[in-house]
C-alpha cells in the first residue's frame, strides 16, 4: 500500500454536507467544555458544539453520525515534526507525514526546516505549502531556518519568511552555538513577533554522548550526555530573550533542572513557552535496555527523576505544551550499533495514547492534558486550530478512551518505523479524525 498505508481509510476529496455528530463527550479546553452534547458542522466550520446542541434537529442533507459516548476532542497541534520532503523522501513525504498524524489525531503539523535543501527562503516554505495542498490530509505549517544553510553563522531572512506564512524559526536538531548571533536574531525576530523556537543541546558538553550520564550508561559502557549540557544553553537563551524581549520557546526539555530554569524565568517575566516530547513523559533511560537503538534520541531519555519533574511541570503548566518530536529514520540507520545508530523516532500515530497514560495514571488532569496538546501549541504558533469554537475550522478527533489495544507494526502510517513504542500496550485509542469537517482517517470497524 502507498507510503505504509495499512488499510485505513485516508480521505482526500470534500463533502460539502453539513455534519452533526451525536451523543459524544465534549472535551475543548479553550472554552472550559467538558460535557455530553452534539457537534454541528457547516460549510467546514463548527457551528455549535456541547449540550446546548443536543435534542436540536439536524440541517437538510446533513451526514449524522453517532459518536456513542466517545471523547471528541480538537484537533491536535503538533509543534515539533520532521520529515523527509525534499531531499529523503524514503523516510517520510508529506504525503505520509500527513496519514500518520490523521491516524494520530493530529489535525496540524509544524513542520521542520532540516531537510535537504533546507527551509531557509521563502521558495522553498512555498514549495512545502503547495506540496501540502496537492497531498496533504492535514494542515501543514512549515517552520522556517534560523540561520541559512542550518550553519549556524547567518541570519535567514526572517522578514521574508515571516510575512510568506512561516510562524516559527528553528534550526531544528542544532543548537546555535554564538550567544551575538542569537541576540542580533532576537532582537530583529521581536519587531516581527516571530517565535525563536530552540532545541538545547552545548555540542561541547555532548560530545560523543549517546544518552543520559550516569550510573546506567556506564553499565552498559556508552558515553553519556550530562543534563548540564541542556541546561547551560536554556539559561543562556532565557537571559538573552530577557534582554531583547524576543518570544522563546525550549522546543524540547528533558531535565528536572531545565523545568525549573523555565519556571524561574516565567517568574521573572520573560516572554518563554517550553515543549516536552511524549517520549520523555513516557520512557526513561532504562527503556534502552540492550542497546535497543529505537531508544537513541535526543535529548536522551533521563532518569526516572527527570520523568517524574516534567511530569509535574506539565501538570503546573511550567511546560507549555506536548510534541512528537516526529523524526523517521530509515531501517539501515537504525540497525547498527546503538551508538552508531541515527537519532529519533516516529511519534505521530502514538503522541495521543503515550500522553493518554499520565491521565489513567492519575498524574495529569484529561483536560490538562488535552490543552496541552490543542490550543495551547496553537496559540504558541498563532493558529486559529485547536478549539471548538463556533466559527473555527472544524478539525477535531473522536477517541476511544478506554478502548486497550497494542501497537503494532501493522498500524504504522509512517514510512519509517522507528517507533520507540513498538508493540506498546495503550488504552484510548482515535477512531476518527476530522479536517475542516472532512473526514481524513477512520479504523476498519467504524466505517459506516
Amino acid at each position: 500500500m502507498d507510503d505504509g498505508q495499512r488499510g485505513d481509510r485516508i480521505v482526500t476529496g470534500a463533502d460539502a454536507r453539513p455534519l452533526l455528530v451525536r451523543g459524544a463527550r465534549i472535551l475543548d479546553p479553550s472554552q472550559g467544555l467538558d460535557e455530553r452534547g452534539d457537534l454541528l458542522v457547516e460549510n467546514g466550520l463548527i457551528t455549535a458544539a456541547g449540550a446546548s446542541v443536543a435534542g436540536q434537529g439536524a440541517p437538510d442533507g446533513a451526514r449524522i453520525l453517532d459518536a456513542g459516548g466517545q471523547l471528541l476532542i480538537p484537533g491536535l497541534v503538533d509543534a515539533r515534526v520532521h520529515m523527509g520532503e525534499p531531499g529523503s523522501e524514503h523516510r517520510e513525504t508529506i504525503r505520509s507525514v500527513s496519514r500518520a498524524a490523521a491516524a494520530g489525531g493530529v489535525t496540524s503539523i509544524l513542520t521542520m526546516p532540516d531537510t535537504d535543501p533546507v527551509i531557509d527562503d521563502v521558495a522553498l516554505v512555498q514549495f512545502v505549502m503547495r506540496t501540502a495542498r496537492e497531498t496533504a490530509s492535514v494542515n501543514v505549517f512549515p517552520s522556517a531556518a534560523l540561520t541559512k544553510g542550518l550553519r549556524g553563522k547567518e541570519m535567514t531572512e526572517i522578514g521574508l519568511l515571516a510575512q510568506a506564512g512561516v510562524r516559527a524559526f528553528t534550526d531544528g536538531r542544532r543548537t546555535l552555538r554564538d550567544s551575538g548571533l542569537i541576540r542580533r536574531i532576537m532582537t530583529y525576530m521581536r519587531d516581527f513577533d516571530a517565535l525563536f523556537a530552540h532545541e538545547t543541546q552545548d555540542a561541547d558538553l555532548t560530545g560523543s554522548g549517546v544518552m543520559n550520564e550516569g550510573l546506567l550508561a556506564s553499565w552498559l559502557g556508552l558515553p553519556g550526555i550530562p543534563r548540564e549540557a541542556e541546561l547551560i544553553p536554556l539559561e543562556r537563551d532565557l537571559r538573552l530573550a530577557a534582554l531583547t524581549g524576543a518570544r522563546y520557546h525550549a522546543a524540547k526539555l528533558s531535565t528536572g533542572a531545565s523545568a525549573e530554569a523555565i519556571r524561574a524565568a516565567k517568574d521573572r517575566g520573560v516572554d518563554a513557552t517550553a515543549g516536552v516530547s511524549v517520549n520523555h513523559l513516557s520512557l526513561n533511560e532504562n527503556d534502552i535496555g540492550e542497546y535497543r537503538t529505537f531508544f537513541r534520541l535526543s535529548p536522551p531519555l533521563r532518569h526516572e527523576d527527570d520523568r517524574q519533574a516534567m511530569i509535574a511541570a506539565l501538570a503546573d503548566g511550567t511546560v507549555d505544551i506536548i510534541c512528537s518530536s516526529h523524526d523517521p529514520q530509515d531501517a539501515d540507520g537504525k540497525r547498527r550499533p546503538f551508538a552508531e545508530a541515527e537519532v529519533g523516532a516516529i511519534g505521530l500515530e502514538t503522541l495521543l495514547p503515550a500522553a493518554l497514560r499520565l491521565h489513567h495514571a492519575g498524574q495529569v488532569g484529561l483536560s490538562r492534558i488535552v490543552e496541552a496538546l490543542t490550543v495551547a501549541p496553537a496559540r504558541l504558533l498563532k493558529l486559529d486550530r485547536g478549539t471548538l469554537q463556533a466559527g473555527r475550522p472544524a478539525d477535531f478527533a473522536l477517541v476511544d478512551l478506554d478502548a486497550p489495544y497494542v501497537f503494532d507494526k501493522s498500524r504504522i502510517q509512517s514510512r519509517s518505523k522507528n517507533t520507540a513504542f513498538e508493540n506498546a500496550r495503550f488504552q484510548g485509542e482515535v477512531t476518527r479524525t476530522f479536517v475542516s469537517g472532512r473526514e481524513v482517517f477512520s479504523l476498519p470497524d467504524q466505517r459506516h
